[in-house]
């Protein structure tokens, strides 16, 4: 579709010299009015709900009754629909100062009068170009908003929804800093009376980290449901990780994760914590810490890894979080894990979203976390 051009200037000889020139030079697609005030009814400025309007440059006189074209300039670019709207400035004022005052209104340039057809033409091409490459920016960042809106579906579509059975209940709260995060939770039914539940933090944000993570996720369901011991799970998603590893790669990528067992027949606690921050279980009102197990994965081939088992008689409450919770903590409280342990212990609650509120009320608005935030909380019952 060919390029649209608004002229505007009170004066109709002017417009006639315009439109001459610019038909002439092949710019046939334009629309000639009189004044500021019949261009905002054309762009529908004041409409309530305006319909899409095809311009891609306005020339407009500076000098003009009523509205003059400064006032128009920034009433148009005040606009959000048209902000990047590129505007020349045809005018017979040879003041510096005005001409200045011109460019700070939002103008892209100006031609002065007499016209030179020569000048107006370059000036023309010059900023269309600008205008045409900016139009093919914005077709691109849409595109690109669309597909992390997908990304960021599907994402959240593989975490695990709450769980709720006769003597367990599982449920998270997920708070990312971006569109895609590299924290990832999930929960499986292994027997009758096993669970096993996870928590990992890829290294990193944004979308590189997050697919590193997916890639991680994908293998989750498989490798716990068949292997379900924590050490041997945590080797094989080692294992996994380090299948992306390359020697030409300038970066490596890791992850921490902390991923336990839950046997409500045996009523036992089996985990591994693979350089997480320390998981916190309230057992039979007693504070446990789960922070057995390794380093991180994706470092090494070979690691040593470290279960351990903490057994329960009248039921558990237990509390993964990832670092970007604790480190947001910190910015209030002096020690996170002591305000995250009282917290645990005081209050009843199933709903970690809710337990997030009580930790920090209002304190996101007046300071955003600065990584990803993810709660995972666990509660368990004696079953005999």
């Amino acid at each position: 579709m060919p390029m649209k051009i608004v002229i505007v200037d009170d004066n109709k000889t002017n417009l006639m010299i315009v439109e001459k020139v610019l038909r002439k030079a092949g710019y046939n697609n334009l629309l000639l009015l009189p004044s500021a005030g019949e261009l905002f009814q054309y762009l529908q400025l004041d409409a309530p709900q305006p319909c899409e309007v095809p311009v891609d440059l306005i020339l407009m006189d500076m000098m003009m009754p009523e509205i003059d074209g400064m006032e128009a300039c920034r009433t148009v670019l005040a606009n959000e629909r048209f902000s990047d709207l590129p505007i020349i400035f045809v005018t017979a004022m040879g003041d510096s100062n005005k001409m200045a005052e011109a460019m700070d209104a939002g103008a892209l340039d100006y031609v002065m009068k007499p016209i030179n057809k020569v000048e107006l033409l370059a000036r023309i091409r010059s900023v269309l170009r600008l205008k045409q490459e900016k139009d093919r920016r914005k077709a691109n960042d849409r595109r690109i908003q669309n597909e992390l809106d997908l990304a960021r579906q599907v994402q959240r579509s593989m975490l695990s929804s709450p769980l709720q059975e006769k003597d367990v209940t599982i449920s998270a709260v997920y708070r990312p800093t971006f569109e895609l995060a590299g924290d990832f939770y999930a929960w499986y039914q292994i027997s009758p009376n096993q669970y096993g539940v996870i928590l990992l933090d890829m290294m990193g944000h944004g979308i590189s980290s997050s697919l590193v993570g997916m890639y991680i996720y994908s293998a989750l369901k498989d490798t716990i449901t068949a292997i379900a011991d924590p050490e041997k799970v945590v080797k094989e998603l080692n294992a996994r990780m380090l299948q992306l590893h390359s020697s030409d790669s300038l970066m490596n990528y890791y992850f921490t994760a902390i991923y336990f067992v839950l046997d409500t027949e045996r009523q036992t606690i089996e985990y591994v914590n693979a350089g997480h921050p320390t998981g916190i279980a309230i057992v039979d009102d007693e504070v446990k810490h789960l922070s057995e197990g390794c380093c991180a994965l994706g470092f090494f081939e070979e690691i040593e890894v470290m279960k351990g088992i903490i057994p329960y008689q009248q039921g558990a409450r237990i509390l993964l979080f990832t670092d970007g919770l604790s480190e947001w903590l910190e910015d209030k409280y002096e020690d996170a894990m002591d305000k995250l342990t009282h917290s645990l212990q005081a209050e009843d609650i199933a709903d970690p979203a809710v337990l997030l509120h009580q930790l920090q009320p209002g304190w996101e608005l007046v300071n955003p976390p600065k990584d990803d935030m993810c709660m995972v909380l666990i509660s368990t019952t004696s079953s005999r």
